[in-house]
Order: structure tokens, then C-alpha cells, then sequence
């Protein structure tokens, strides 16, 4: 099977990297719009700001999402590293995985819902008992994720755990 070189490995270490950090970043960057929203009255402003979110989380979290995924993949495959020689590469995999279905099928959805109320109801939206469920949910669960995530970037410096598979000198 084709390995990657050394020059191509550090390559491949700053695509996924940057990619990582600009997936990171998205997330935080949709807590700091939940955070300017708090507080506001004006639909159209509070319109424009979960368009803001939306189109951040398209643009740039699922891109970055699925780019992680990909770059993450390559180097399973194609350096010594593998999927799930360490714990922390399994324990990567699945929050990888998890993040990418949870904002599939609960975050992605919630989000085009508090988009659309809010685009349809302008000013009653903050009245609205579907819109303010699903920001609450959207507010709660994406704090969590992102604070996943960011754990999941220390993992992957620290690299912590021993092997699967101890010597069995000790």
C-alpha cells in the first residue's frame, strides 16, 4: 500500500491542522453570534443574525467537518499511523463521527428552523415556543459540541492513554 513521505505526511499535518482549528473556530464563532442575539428585539436584526449563523455553519463548520473527516481518513491510511493503533485515535474517530451525525440530523436542523421562524415571524419569534426550544436546544447542545471538539485538538496534541496492546516487558 501507498505510504506518504516524510514531506508529504508534514503537508498533510497542516491540512488537517488548519482544517481542524477553522472547524473549531466556526463553532465558536456561532456561540459569540448566540451571544450577540441575546438581548436583541429587532426580527429583522434577530433574522439576520440566525442567517449569519446558518451561513457559517454551512460555509464553513460542515466543510471543515467533512475535510477533518477526509484529512483524517488519508492519514489513516496512507502513513504507519492507522485508524485505532492509540486510544486517543478511536476516541478522535468517534467524536469525529458523532459531531458530523449530531449536527446532521439535531444541530443542522434546529438551526434551518430558528432561520425560518425567524425569517417568517420577524419580532414574534421571540415569542415563539418552537423558535426559542430550538435555540435553546441549539444553544445548549452546540456549547457542548464545540467544547468536544476543542477537547478533541487537545487529544490529539497530547496524546494521551497507553497502547491497546502492551509489551509484555511492562
Amino acid at each position: 500500500m501507498y505510504r506518504l513521505g516524510s514531506t508529504g505526511q508534514k503537508w498533510l499535518k497542516c491540512a488537517h491542522l488548519l482544517i481542524a482549528g477553522a472547524w473549531v473556530g466556526g463553532a465558536v464563532s456561532l456561540l459569540v453570534l448566540y451571544l450577540v442575539k441575546r438581548g436583541l428585539s429587532d426580527g429583522d436584526v434577530i433574522y439576520g443574525v440566525n442567517a449569519s449563523i446558518r451561513y457559517i455553519d454551512m460555509k464553513v463548520v460542515v466543510t471543515c467537518a467533512f475535510g477533518s473527516l477526509i484529512t483524517g481518513l488519508v492519514y489513516s491510511l496512507f502513513t504507519g499511523w492507522g485508524f485505532f493503533k492509540q486510544p486517543w485515535q478511536a476516541v478522535k474517530w468517534l467524536v469525529t463521527v458523532s459531531a458530523i451525525v449530531f449536527g446532521t440530523f439535531w444541530l443542522g436542523p434546529w438551526e434551518a428552523a430558528m432561520t425560518d421562524l425567524s425569517d417568517r415571524l420577524r419580532d414574534a419569534a421571540l415569542t415563539d415556543p418552537e423558535y426559542l426550544a430550538n435555540q435553546a436546544r441549539h444553544l445548549w447542545f452546540g456549547l457542548l459540541q464545540t467544547a468536544t471538539l476543542a477537547a478533541t485538538v487537545v487529544i490529539s496534541v497530547l496524546k494521551p492513554w497507553k497502547r491497546w496492546r502492551r509489551d509484555s516487558r511492562g
